[in-house]
This record gives structure tokens, sequence and C-alpha cells, in this order.
């Protein structure tokens, strides 16, 4: 039984194929101008060669014979030009349109507002890769049957001209190989479409698993997380096996069927000439377009096969790309300024929490419950839509819920606490846009100076995928130092120095402290270094703040306090 969430896909993937289709039409249709010109072409040569030899062997003319090979140098010229700059503009077509979807399919997934789809980060990579470039072979493919058809079109007339039957056996033919191939690229298309799904699950398992290799050494869990993904891994080999098993009868189906006709015209028009009801020449023409016709059948049969790819990897890309979202974000812009307010938040955890950051103070928030950190840090981030939680937040007196994301993100940042490490250098990874004015000072204060004095490089020194030859501390000082480099109005960290000596840590609160005195700075922590270089701190217990005050009042006055926080 289909599922709506299944229609609603093929719907989606069909309408993909016509956009792609729509936007091309241009192209496509000088395309097909050029390749039936080319098939055309290809088809004539035979036709040619046996009009040559009928009138060659009436007239006997060496002038007529001349004439014959010019015009078969007009046709082998056509063929060759026809060919060249039909593919060039199909070509150019098919890798635009694949790079149009390949940008939609990563915007979507880099979506800030977060999207009801049920795939991975992996999955999402596949369909925006392949998916994507089979998805636009649609531009080559359409354009492709026609000229096919016309080819096998033009074969058919000349055949009926010398013998009805002859038309009639090609025609005939090929419906009957167009149908049954039809048919069988169904079983090609959901075969493909499963194939994808498992490779792409095996994508993002692998992905999830380099991403936690290190607490996997640290536990011994790097047998079983092996032997996890093997498992995934085989079952998508199992299923590309499936499916090149169903393309190689695909093929050998339609290498048959074709030959079958060839073979077909060939000896029904041996038959027809020894009877004497056509002549030499025009058996030839019929022996050589058995011949030619095979490439145009072999193009016109594959095509059903590579439509249904096209609509299978369509589908997929719907599920991304037409998929509701969880929230519709206003379009309204903040004021600058750089009050925050939470007034009555109620979320998992989170009981009714309220409080108020002026702008130009330094808050620091000492959670007792790490869970209640992660959610607080993820509403702020507009990680969770605002009609998931109760209460309401407000950015200079704005309610989040009607400003839109992206003016959100501009004016307020939040670090997240395993903040992600680009291949790159020192200098991108900080300042990925290349715009910020700060990053000497960002690089100070995170106290990654060491990092940049160890290599003969500086900022420019290469880092690895995923920071893998930086350590722990390091890419967390280099993430911050990208925090406090974008110079936002508002900036919210989430446990910055969790991976540094106590030292370190000293210093770098010092330092934020300075560089960031008259903007809004609010960082949730534990550490001692953090809670005293902040104006005020407010203590957030069982969802809700429960005493606030500078650290050191609150280490005379609240001994709960006192313990959670004194290392």
């Amino acid at each position: 039984m289909t599922t709506p969430d299944v229609q609603r896909s093929r719907s989606a993937g069909s309408d993909i194929l016509r956009t792609a289709i729509r936007r091309n039409t241009g192209a496509m249709v000088w395309g097909t101008v050029l390749m039936g010109l080319y098939q055309a072409g290809e088809t004539a040569f035979p036709i040619a060669l046996g009009l040559i030899v009928d009138h060659t062997m009436r007239e006997r003319s060496p002038a007529a014979l001349a004439l014959s090979i010019a015009a078969l140098a007009v046709i082998i010229t056509t063929v060759s030009l026809s060919w060249r700059f039909g593919m060039r503009i199909l070509q150019k077509a098919n890798t635009t349109e694949a790079h149009h979807w390949r940008v939609r399919v990563a915007a979507c997934g880099l979506q800030p507002v977060a999207r009801d789809v049920d795939l991975k980060s992996g999955e999402v990579l596949t369909i925006a890769t392949e998916d994507a470039d089979q998805t636009s072979d649609i531009v080559e493919v359409v354009p492709m049957l026609i000229s096919s058809s016309v080819a096998v079109l033009v074969a058919a007339v000349a055949l009926s001209l010398a013998d009805l039957r002859l038309g009639l056996l090609v025609m005939v033919g090929s419906a009957l190989i167009l149908s049954t191939l039809g048919v069988m690229s169904k079983r090609i298309g959901s075969s493909t479409q499963e194939q994808q799904a498992r490779v792409a699950r095996a994508g993002a398992k692998v992905a999830d698993l380099i991403t936690g290799l290190r607490p996997l050494h640290g536990f011994g869990g790097n047998h079983a997380a092996f032997r996890s993904y093997r498992k995934v891994s085989t079952e998508a080999k199992q299923q590309a096996i499936t499916v090149a098993r169903v393309n190689g009868v695909y093929t050998g189906t339609a290498l048959a069927l074709n030959a079958s006709l060839a073979a077909s015209v060939t000896l029904t028009a041996g038959w027809l000439a020894f009877d004497g009801q056509i002549s030499i020449g025009e058996l030839v023409m019929a022996v050589g377009l058995a011949q030619f016709i095979m490439e145009p059948l072999r193009l016109f049969s594959d095509m059903p096969k590579y439509v249904m790819m096209a609509r299978a990897s369509a589908e997929r890309m719907a599920l991304v790309l037409s998929a509701p979202p969880v929230a519709a974000p206003g379009t309204a812009r903040p004021a600058p300024g750089g009050n925050l307010e939470i007034d009555c938040v109620r979320y998992e955890s989170l009981q009714g929490l309220k409080f108020q950051v002026p702008a130009g103070e330094f808050t620091a928030i000492a959670v007792y419950q790490p869970r209640a950190a992660a959610e607080l840090a993820s509403i702020l981030a507009v990680n969770v839509p605002p009609a998931a939680y109760g209460g309401v937040v407000r950015l200079d007196g704005q309610d989040l819920a009607d400003l839109s994301v992206e003016a959100v993100r501009e004016l307020m940042l939040v670090n997240p606490y395993d903040g992600e490490i680009f291949a790159g250098t020192l200098r991108t990874n900080i300042d990925p846009s290349g715009t910020s004015r700060t990053v000497a000072e960002a690089v100070e204060a995170s106290m990654l100076t060491d990092v940049v004095a160890l290599h003969r490089e500086g900022l420019d020194y290469e880092v690895r995928d995923r920071g893998s030859n930086l350590s722990g501390g390091q890419r967390q000082r280099l993430s911050l130092a990208r925090a406090l480099a974008a110079d936002s109005d508002v900036l919210v960290l989430r446990d910055p120095t969790t991976a540094v000596d106590a030292v370190t840590e000293q210093l770098v609160a010092r330092r934020i402290a300075e560089l960031r005195r008259g903007r809004t700075t609010v960082v949730i922590t534990s550490s001692p270094a953090l809670l005293d270089a902040a104006d005020r701190v407010l203590v957030l217990d069982e969802g809700v703040v429960t005493a606030e005050g500078t650290h050191r009042q609150l280490l005379a006055d609240d001994p709960a306090y006192c313990l959670a926080v004194t290392r």
C-alpha cells in the first residue's frame, strides 16, 4: 500500500523533473535538433549507399559516382558536427542543472530552521551529489530519446518505400522492445532507489563513527562500532549486487531484442531480394539499416532505464526540498542593542525560566544539570522552533518568533559546545568569510597564540578535516576564537574552556571579559574562572533561576553553589 508520504514524494519528484525540463527547454530543443540530425545522418548513410548501388549499376557514370561520394561526404560531415555541437549543448545544460540542484539541496541541508526529514547528514550528502547528478540526466535523456525515435522512424519510412513489410517490421518490433523494457525499467528504478538509500545510510554511519572515533577508542567501543558499520555496508553491497543483476538482465534483454529485430530485418530483406521483390540497392540499404539501427535502438531501449533512475533520484531529492519546515520563521529584523530576555520559558527540563541580560553586561549562568544547559543553548540558537516551547525569548524587546532566523544570527551568535573544525587553515577556521577585523584580538583572547607561534606558517597553518591534527584543547580554543572574531552584539558561549588547563582558563576568562567589554555576553559554564570574570552570575537549578549575584557573593552566601563550582 502506498503511504501519503510516498505519494507526496513521487509527486514532488515529478515536479522536480518538470522544473528541470522547463528550465532547459531551449538547450533541449537545440540538442534534440542536432542529435536528430546526427541520428538521421547515421540512418541516411546506408540509404545513400543503397541508392548509389542502384544508380551506379544503371548509369555506370564516373560523374554520378563522384556526386555520390560527395553526398556521402556531406552526410559524414553532418553526422560529425551535429554530434559534436549537440552533445556540447546537452552536457553543458546537464552539468549546469546538476550544479543548481546540488546548491538547492545543500542550502536546505544547511537551513537554520529544522526540517521534518528523517535523513542524516551523510544521506543528505549523497542526495546533494549522486541524486542531483542523476536527476539532471533527464536533460540529456529526453533529447536522446527523441533523436533515437527519429532514427527509427527514418529507417522505418525508408524500408517501407522499399517494401511495406520491412517498415512494419521495424515499427512493430520497436514498439514491442520499448514496451518490454519499459516494464523492466520500473524494477530498476525501485532497486536503484533502495540502493541509494542504503549507500547513504552507510555513508552517514561512517561519518558518525569518524566524528566519535576518539571517544570510541577511549572506552574500547571501536570494534563494536566497526561491526555495526560492516553490517550496514554489507546491506548496501547486497543491494548493489541486486541492482547490478537487474541491470545485467535489462541490458542483456535489450541487446537480444535489438539483435533479433536487426536479424529479422536482414533476413526478411534477403528473402525479398532473392524473390525479386526488392532491388540489390534496396537489399544493401536494408542490410545497412539493420546494422546502423542497432545504435539508435540501443539508445532507445536504454532511455526508460535512465528515466526511472532520474525519477527515483528526484523523489529522494524531494524528501529534502519539499519537506515542510517545522516552523515558519518571522521576517522582522531586531534593532541593534543587545538586550536579551527569557520570559517564563518552559521546555523539557526548563520550568518557567525567567531572567534578563541588559545590553553590554557579561553574565554567566551556572547550570547544575547539563541537560538544561543544552536545552537553553538550543533555544537561543533557534534550533528549537518557538512553537515548541512555552514562554517568550525577546531580543531587544522583540519576540524571537517574529524575527527572521538570519537576522537573529547576525545579531546573536550561540557558539556550540562541540563547534566543528573544518579542513583549511587556522585563519579560514577563525574567519570563514574573510571579513573580520578582530582576528588578532580573538586569537589573543582565546589563548590560541601558542598554536600560531608553534608553526612557521602561523595563521596559515593547515588544519586537517575535523581538526584531527589539533589537540582537544586546541580545537576548543580555535572554536572560541571563531566566535570572538565574529564580534556579534550578543555572544552566547557554552562551556568554552572545558578542555584547557586551569592557568589557561584564567587567562581566557579575563581576556574574554576585556575583549567583550560593552557587548552583551552570556556564558553557560561551571568554570570558576569564567564565573569570577562575569559581572553577574545566575544559578540555574531544576529549570529555574534560584539565585543571582557575583561569583564571590554566591561563594560566601550559597553553600550549594560553593559545592557545585569549587574545584
